[in-house]
This record gives C-alpha cells, structure tokens and sequence, in this order.
C-alpha cells in the first residue's frame, strides 16, 4: 500500500495514520480491519507508549520505519 499524499479524504472503513520519525513521516489510509490483527496491535502498543492520546501531527502516529510498515502492510494484505 502506497501513501496517499496531499488529500485528507479518507473513505469509509479506512483511517489515516502517520508512519516515520517526526523529521519525515508518512501518511498512509489502511483499512480499520487491520486494527484487529495482533501485529498491528503490537504497533499500536508501541505508539502508546511513545506517544499516548497526544499525537505530534493530530492523527495516528505509529513511530516505526516505513519499510517494517510497507512489509507489515503487504503481509497484511495477502492473508
């Protein structure tokens, strides 16, 4: 799944989040459905733990590289 850059629509069933370290982050719009999938729980924890309820870019913020979310993703989307 590539980045959807430059529009803030996201269409229903989807959320955006925001992937990278601060200086370049990335967003992304995954489907909801991959909120119940433990590995992305595992992600969620740890923007927990960074992060708590306040998000730096107002939205989902996941503090890992994009590469271990673009591979995350694609096992994601292959079940």
């Amino acid at each position: 799944m590539n980045p959807i850059k430059g529009t803030k629509d996201v269409p229903k069933g989807y959320l955006a989040v925001y992937v990278g370290d601060e200086s370049k982050m990335k967003r992304f719009v995954i489907p909801i459905s991959y909120l119940n999938q433990p590995s992305f729980q595992e992600l969620l924890s740890e923007a927990e733990e960074e992060f708590g309820f306040d998000h730096p870019m107002g939205a989902l913020t996941i503090p890992c590289r994009e590469d271990i979310f673009i591979d995350l993703i694609s096992r994601l989307n292959s079940q």
